[in-house]
C-alpha cells in the first residue's frame, strides 16, 4: 500500500512539473486590444491593427536615468497623428519569441542567447513636445514628461523562467477631452526598469500597438537614433 502511494505521489509530482514547464515555455500570443467580443462563454480580444516589435538587451551601466533609486531605460517614440489607443507590453527574456519584422539592436544580436532576464516594469510618458522640429537634445532635456500609465505584473503575459507572472502589459485609451492625456501628435517614451531597486539585465521584447495603422511612427532606443530616423523620413 505504501509503495502504491509512493508511486502515485511521484506521478503527481512529475505531472505538476511538466505542467509548470509547459506554462513557463508558453510563447507570446497576438496582442489583443481593449475591443472584445463574447463567443459563447469566452471573451476574445480583437488584435491590434498595427504592432511595432523591438528586441534589445539591457545591461548595467547603459541605463538612461536613475529615478527613486531605480535604473530606467527608455524607448523613444514619435507619433505623427492622433490615435485612439496604444497598447504596450514587454517580455524578458526574449527566448524563442522571435517576432518576424522586429527591430533588433546590435546589443540584442550579441546577447540573444543570454539566459539573463528581469522582472519588467513599464510606463508610457508623454512630453510637451508636439512639433517634430522641436525634437532636439536641448529641448527634450528641458521638456516635462507626464506619466500616462504604468504596469508591473500582467497575468496575460507568459511567465518569467522562474514561472512568476512578472512580465508587463497595459492598454491606454486616449482621453479626447483632456489635451495632456490625449494620444495626440508628439514625442512619447516607454520607460522600463525592475519592480525592485537593482540591476536591469537581460534580453527583452517590447511591443507598441495601435487600433489604427501607425503610419510614419518612429521608434528608437536612444534620442539620437530617433532624431536620425526622423530626419530620414
Amino acid at each position: 500500500m505504501n509503495k502504491l502511494f509512493f508511486k502515485a505521489f511521484l506521478l503527481l509530482v512529475l505531472s505538476c512539473t511538466l505542467t509548470l514547464n509547459v506554462s513557463a515555455q508558453k510563447k507570446l500570443g497576438k496582442f489583443g486590444s481593449s475591443i472584445s467580443k463574447k463567443v459563447g462563454p469566452t471573451t476574445i480580444r480583437l488584435p491590434y491593427s498595427d504592432v511595432i516589435s523591438y528586441m534589445d538587451y539591457a545591461e548595467p551601466g547603459n541605463e538612461d536615468e536613475i529615478k527613486k533609486g531605480k535604473k530606467f531605460y527608455y524607448i523613444y517614440i514619435w507619433i505623427p497623428a492622433v490615435i485612439p489607443e496604444l497598447g504596450v507590453r514587454m517580455l524578458s527574456p526574449v527566448g524563442s519569441n522571435n517576432v518576424s519584422g522586429a527591430i533588433q539592436t546590435e546589443a540584442y544580436l550579441k546577447n540573444k542567447d543570454s539566459k539573463d532576464y528581469f522582472d519588467t516594469y513599464i510606463t508610457i510618458e508623454k512630453s510637451l513636445i508636439f512639433n517634430s522640429d522641436n525634437v532636439t537634445p536641448e529641448k527634450v532635456a528641458a521638456t516635462t514628461w507626464l506619466t500616462l500609465k504604468h504596469n508591473d505584473d500582467s497575468r496575460e503575459m507568459p511567465p518569467l523562467p522562474n514561472r512568476k507572472k512578472y512580465n508587463s502589459l497595459f492598454r491606454y485609451k486616449s482621453e479626447i477631452g483632456e489635451p495632456l492625456k490625449a494620444l495626440s501628435v508628439g514625442l512619447y517614451r516607454i520607460g522600463f526598469t525592475t519592480y525592485k531597486t537593482g540591476e536591469v539585465k537581460g534580453t527583452f521584447l517590447a511591443e507598441v500597438a495601435s487600433t489604427v495603422k501607425l503610419k510614419d511612427v518612429v521608434m528608437a532606443r536612444t534620442l539620437e537614433e530617433l532624431i536620425s530616423k526622423m530626419n530620414q523620413e
